[in-house]
């Protein structure tokens, strides 16, 4: 028998407790990294597991929802100018405002999707109400084209009008189209959200893979519209309204029927609640202390708490906006019940709070001076349909339907997702430090390439009025069209795809959902605002004999002086835009060290 001295005994005990530690953290570190770190849950509430949840393979299910949801919408947005004219009987500049007003409705309706998930419901059930409501609509809009609109049969193309409606058979029109506003607008910026939520930020790969998904979410809505922009398109301009409004319902169908399918599937966040009230506190914090001086180097006296459960992950301070910082300046009397956890919101809010509103209010500046970009992008609904239609849009015996020029921005938009993603953004990365184009940057250069489309749009029809034939026609071809529906594709790569990356990663985590609809509303904004300029043009431009700018017979109106005057207002944007991009302060979340986050999950799960 070997002889052991105390000495060799106590290290091999050390030695097997390593052994044994070993092991047990090693089983430890595999179950925490099948969990994910940022947070999300399984459809059951439980916390959600890397490999059964999530991923592409919920994204791209998302992503198939969305091009079928877009598919159904635009079925009836493409050609809504052309069926207010035919079938309801307005003229142009009418049909026009009310697209605008239109769009711009189902845009503002994602600020109540957004707050319903923010706050209440949570992405999931937002997403399946609204689709619902877009089913339902647009069952709605088939069934009152079909049995009251189309009247007498076969109206509604270019030679036959329908005739007039009742006031009755009207709102239910109105009602039917408002209702497909309310179900897409307030899907739509969850939808995007909730397919950013399938992606782990914690995870290198999965962070990748997330930024990637807003690129391919924007493919995925455009080719969605390809569908509709032609071959529902035709049939629509051939008058057959009712078979594309009904392959509409259809695709939305389907669409909610797809994505209910991925419910066990998809990765969750709990709604963070109502975030007024907390915006509130912030300032009635601020409003009690006025007349407390809250030096910079006094920072160690703000509030903050351990762990913040309305927003998610802490936000570190930041300087700007030094009122606000007053609703989390600790003061004598506050101090020991801030200890105690048992302060009072609207007299001592924390740190993570105020930064909250500081973020939002940052975010203003540059989201209003996305609102003209909008204003651009909304006239491939409406003057461009208007303009082509207007053009020899001939070729042998087949007529294009006008709307169906858009085509044009879609595979552009295709083409520059793929050119800047696989060509641009790395040649740019490699010659700054493998950092590439900025979200600031590619919505500043989305606003240039805007401003050229409407020069590009001003010239073609200065050359189709030169070129009239009889009084509402021109012999220019409609693919004269072509350069401006392809610039217009490529600036939305630049301005939409990085607006839903900025205003999505810059938002709090407890109001991600709001962060997309600002993307939305600045569209909303922008057609009421391309209402608004087309109101007051056409005030102003019919004087005397004149019929003013866009008049119902192009021929005699001056479109492209409309065009000139929107690449002017474009150019002023721009020149704003510079000025609020250089003084954005970006938000910056509190990122703890990589051990640490692993055994707090660790400590939460195990």
């Amino acid at each position: 028998m070997t002889n052991k001295t105390p000495s060799s005994y106590i290290m091999g005990c050390l030695n097997l407790c390593k052994k044994d530690t070993t092991t047990v953290m090693e089983g430890r570190t595999k179950e925490v990294e099948d969990y994910t770190l940022d947070g999300s849950t399984d459809w059951q509430g439980h916390p959600a597991r890397r490999g059964r949840t999530g991923t592409w393979v919920s994204g791209n299910l998302i992503l198939v929802n969305q091009g079928l949801a877009t598919l159904a919408f635009f079925g009836v947005a493409v050609n809504l100018v052309l069926f207010l004219t035919r079938v309801m009987g307005q003229d142009n500049a009418d049909a026009a405002n009310n697209v605008s007003k239109w769009t711009g409705t189902v845009y503002m309706f994602s600020l109540v999707g957004a707050f319903l998930s923010d706050s209440y419901w949570g992405r999931y059930r937002t997403c399946a109400v609204f689709q619902a409501i877009l089913v339902l609509g647009l069952g709605l809009l088939s069934l009152t084209s079909y049995k009251f609109l189309l009247s007498p049969s076969g109206c509604g193309d270019e030679q036959l009008s329908c005739g007039s409606h009742s006031s009755f058979h009207e709102a239910l029109f109105y009602l039917a189209v408002y209702l497909v506003a309310l179900g897409y607008g307030g899907y739509q910026p969850n939808i995007a959200t909730f397919g950013a939520d399938q992606f782990d930020e914690g995870d290198p790969k999965e962070g990748r893979s997330k930024i990637a998904f807003f690129s391919y979410f924007y493919l995925a809505l455009n080719l969605g519209s390809l569908f509709s922009n032609t071959v529902l398109g035709y049939y629509e301009n051939e008058a057959l309204w009712t078979l594309g409004f009904w392959a509409s319902a259809g695709s939305a169908t389907l669409a909610l029927i797809m994505f209910l399918c991925g419910t066990t599937r998809y990765r969750y966040f709990k709604p963070g609640g109502n975030p007024f009230p907390r915006f509130c506190q912030v300032f009635v914090a601020a409003m009690r202390k006025w007349k407390v001086n809250v030096g910079s180097d006094e920072d160690n006296k703000l509030f903050e708490v351990e762990e913040y459960s309305k927003g998610g992950r802490k936000i570190l301070h930041t300087e700007g906006f030094r009122f606000l910082d007053k609703a989390a300046f600790k003061t004598s009397e506050e101090l020991s019940k801030a200890e105690e956890n048992s302060f009072n919101a609207w007299h001592l809010c924390p740190v993570t709070q105020v930064e909250e509103v500081k973020c939002i209010l940052r975010l203003i500046p540059i989201w209003l001076c996305t609102i003209i970009y909008s204003v651009n992008f909304t006239q491939m609904a409406s003057t461009f349909v208007e303009q082509g239609a207007a053009m020899n849009a001939r070729i042998s015996s087949f007529k294009i339907p006008p709307a169906s020029m858009s085509c044009f921005d879609i595979l552009s938009v295709a083409a520059f997702i793929f050119i800047y993603r696989r060509v641009l953004n790395p040649l740019v990365a490699r010659r700054n430090k493998n950092k590439g184009l900025t979200e600031l940057q590619r919505m500043g250069i989305g606003l240039i390439i805007a401003m050229m489309a409407m020069v590009s749009a001003g010239v073609v029809e200065h050359f189709r009025l030169k070129n009239a034939i009889n009084e509402t026609s021109s012999s220019l071809s409609i693919f004269w069209q072509t350069p401006q529906y392809i610039l217009i594709g490529a600036s939305e790569v630049f301005m939409y795809v990085g607006q839903l990356e900025f205003f999505n990663g810059q938002a709090p985590d407890g109001l991600k959902s709001f962060g997309s609809a600002l993307c939305m509303t600045s569209m909303s904004l922008g057609n009421y605002v391309s209402s608004l300029i087309v109101a007051i043009v056409m005030k102003i431009s019919q004087r005397g004999e004149s019929l003013g700018w866009i008049p119902s017979n192009l021929n005699k109106g001056h479109l492209d002086k409309f065009y000139y005057l929107l690449a002017a207002l474009t150019a002023i944007d721009f020149a704003a835009y510079i000025a609020c991009a250089k003084l954005y302060r970006p938000v910056k979340f509190e990122e703890s060290d990589e051990d640490n986050s692993n055994m707090i999950s660790l400590e939460m799960r195990v």
